[in-house]
């Protein structure tokens, strides 16, 4: 048996509701990364955020890597650097400011370590998103002013903060799925906008996603797809769980999700879910 590449989600499925790696996904990830095996964080936090957990639970030592903003950015954790990255061109984005403003939804863009939004963006959802994943935010008098193309853009809604099991059970928020077909329309070249929770829209270049990034880590790392193996649990995760040679998706997670994995889990995420696909395909 080859050593496995596994790729781990972050929110819903590796923590817990409240943002806890649970003791025994804990334990099975060390023992994994013991025995040579690696562990990439796979999310659709910025960079930053991805980072700061990495670090706290012990995923960013020698040989890590993360997956950040669905797939658009690779970062090797052990070095420090990016290593691959994809950004959306300005023109693009301030077009989708635009028609965010239009539609009154809320929209944000990504710059270093911070959320970037213009002041119309500067509300309780920002405030909300930047508590939940822990970073700070920019403001700029006009996204015109923007002089770096961004990795990804995000909106969301304070209709409800997406955890774990409580996910599928809620109707995904109209205003942002009316924002998602536009984009989708009017930009198919361009952009992929999908929902990564019911209230989280994910704008990216088009052709990024979480199953790109199975591929290129995989190529990168000289192993082949048969020894990877992607857990998740959202809509954005889909791709990783089809194109992992093992897909694996939680209990707790989106009904598609489930439907697009080899093995669903018998735990959930507050239950060490993670740890139980480790211990049954790697340990």
């Amino acid at each position: 048996m080859g050593k496995k590449l596994i790729f781990l989600d972050l929110d819903g499925t590796a923590l817990t509701d409240d943002k806890k790696l649970p003791s025994g996904n804990r334990k099975a990830i060390d023992e994994a990364m013991a025995a040579g095996h690696k562990i990439v964080v796979t999310t659709g936090r910025p960079l930053a955020s991805a980072r700061k957990q990495a670090l706290r639970h012990g995923l960013a030592g020698p040989g890590s890597y993360i997956v950040a903003y669905n797939g658009g950015l690779i970062y090797d954790a052990e070095h420090e650097k990016v290593i691959f990255q994809q950004t959306i061109d300005l023109e693009t984005v301030r077009a989708v400011f635009a028609e965010a403003a239009r539609r009154g939804v809320h929209i944000q863009a990504y710059r270093g370590d911070k959320v970037l939004v213009d002041p119309r963006n500067e509300d309780a959802e920002l405030r909300s998103y930047c508590s939940l994943i822990e970073i700070d935010y920019e403001v700029i008098p006009d996204i015109a002013q923007l002089t770096d193309e961004p990795v990804k853009l995000h909106s969301s809604t304070l209709a409800l903060q997406p955890g774990g099991s409580d996910s599928e059970a809620v109707e995904p928020d109209a205003g942002l799925v009316a924002l998602r077909d536009w984009i989708n329309t009017e930009y198919p070249e361009k952009l992929d906008a999908f929902l990564s929770a019911p209230v989280y829209l994910e704008i990216v270049s088009h052709g990024m996603n979480k199953g790109i990034a199975v591929h290129k880590m995989a190529e990168l790392l000289d192993c082949s797809i048969e020894d990877t193996i992607a857990i998740g649990d959202e809509a954005n995760d889909i791709p990783m769980i089809r194109e992992a040679g093992i897909g694996a998706a939680m209990c707790n997670g989106l009904a598609e999700a489930k439907d697009a994995a080899d093995y669903v889990t018998e735990a959930d995420n507050n239950h060490n879910g993670v740890a139980e696909v480790i211990r049954k395909f790697v340990l």
